[in-house]
């Protein structure tokens, strides 16, 4: 990536979970590190979420569940991503992730994984770490 553009983020709340506080929260930090960010809101669809990144072209795709549903919407979304040849975003997850269920999530290619009290320059540093472009 160029040393002149900066790293661009859809941070967004998959299903029907209504809590967006801890997405709120890093989406702060992203942009006091100097990142764009674009934040969907609540309550977004597989296909409302594969949408707003052919429209926005970011560099991460950062989701955020609590609800448990993420080893179903997850890989909804990894799915629609790659039936659109989207292979170039970093699909990072925050939320409520039980470790058991951190295998399953890689194996559909999503990595980072941020549960609560995750420091937030780790984050940062996880992110400037792992672009795939």
């Amino acid at each position: 990536m160029s040393e002149n553009r900066r790293i661009k983020i859809i941070a967004t709340k998959p299903g029907l979970d209504g809590h967006d506080r801890g997405i709120k929260v890093v989406a702060r930090a992203l942009r006091d590190a100097g990142m764009e960010v674009i934040y969907t809101g609540l309550h977004q669809t597989p296909d409302d979420i594969v949408n707003a990144v052919i429209q926005e072209d970011p560099d991460v795709l950062a989701l955020s569940l609590l609800s448990g549903a993420h080893n179903t919407l997850c890989p909804m979304i990894m799915k629609l991503l790659k039936e659109n040849n989207i292979d170039d975003v970093l699909v990072v997850v925050g939320g409520i992730i039980p470790k058991k269920d951190v295998p399953f999530l890689q194996e559909n290619g999503l990595t980072g994984f941020f549960g609560p009290g995750t420091p937030l320059q780790k984050i940062v540093e996880f992110i400037k770490s792992n672009l795939k472009r």
